[in-house]
């Protein structure tokens, strides 16, 4: 399978296998276990469902790498509308907003960082009013430096503004440390880009390593550890270091992705835990789901099956 993973992302651009696969019965039921609509409406839908089953949640308008000034304004006034109507439904107390910089501008020729901040303090302020909170995402290396520097700006009248690391990368367990303080949100996953082996360490083994040594300083330190992870043994090694640090439930929280174990995410809240769900929506859900398709090998075979019917 995994010599489908390239062509699958290949495909992850072509607006006409889109249309193909949001038509196909089989694929379109896969498209809504990973992505619950393109509307404000269908992710507000969502969070409240996820939230009568006790989790809580982090929603995400799908869309990345923008170099258009007006489509990074819009991502913006869609956050705010989310907001909006978070609050409306009184969901805003559980559930807070994900947000990728590079979609609100944070690649834009000269400008970009600029016009980020300015879309990320609106959607802060937005967050604010509503009574929530905003965590940036982490995209690939070449932002690192600059996510976090337009995370400290943001820390200065928002300091709940929540950071991401990525485990797989070698400075990240410096960063774990830098930011581990008190109010501090960081969500720690493995990674998720092809990064070069200059940055990144490439073997499972060392990435998993890399992930239980920033997980101890998250858990030592007195912020707000996000244990972002679906893998069964990092799920296990962080509750047993909750429980050797004397950790209280609800002072950090697993998070997991929406359609991915979500018994195990039933599980963890029956037992106390916090569990906040990951949740995209947007139109630029397929780049979205192609990558989730070629991470799970029994999806992707039942996607194959029906494109090769649909023809």
């Amino acid at each position: 399978m995994s010599l489908l993973r390239q062509p699958l992302l290949m495909l992850s651009r072509s607006g006409a296998i889109k249309n193909v696969v949001s038509t196909m019965p089989v694929s379109s039921g896969i498209v809504h276990s990973y992505v619950p609509g393109e509307t404000t409406q269908a992710a507000v839908d969502a969070t409240a469902g996820l939230v009568a089953d006790g989790l809580t949640v982090t929603l995400d308008f799908l869309g990345e790498d923008t170099l258009d000034r007006a489509r990074a304004d819009a991502t913006a006034a869609a956050y705010v509308e989310l907001l909006e109507a978070l609050a409306a439904r009184d969901l805003a107390g559980s559930a807070e907003v994900s947000v990728k910089l590079s979609a609100v501008g944070q690649m834009l020729p000269g400008e970009g960082e600029r016009v980020a901040l300015e879309h990320a303090r609106t959607i802060c302020r937005a967050a604010s009013n509503a009574g929530t909170t905003v965590t940036l995402d982490m995209e690939d290396h070449t932002t690192t430096d600059s996510t976090l520097g337009i995370l400290r700006e943001l820390r200065q009248d928002f300091p709940e503004t929540g950071a991401v690391l990525q485990a797989y990368l070698h400075r990240t367990e410096a960063d774990c440390r830098a930011l581990a303080q008190e109010g501090s949100r960081v969500r720690l996953c493995k990674g998720a880009y092809n990064e070069p082996e200059e940055v990144a360490y490439q073997d499972k083994v060392d990435v998993d390593r890399s992930y239980v040594r920033c997980l101890k300083v998250l858990l030592g330190g007195p912020g707000y550890p996000m244990i972002a992870t679906h893998d069964p043994r990092m799920i296990e090694i962080a509750t047993s270091l909750v429980g050797s640090l004397g950790r209280e439930q609800g002072t950090y929280e697993f998070q997991m992705l929406y359609g991915i174990r979500p018994e195990e995410q039933k599980r963890l809240a029956e037992n106390g835990e916090t569990v906040r769900v990951y949740v995209p929506y947007g139109q630029e859900w397929y780049g979205y789901l192609m990558r989730r398709l070629a991470e799970r090998p029994q999806n992707l075979s039942f996607f194959l099956k029906s494109l090769v019917s649909k023809k």
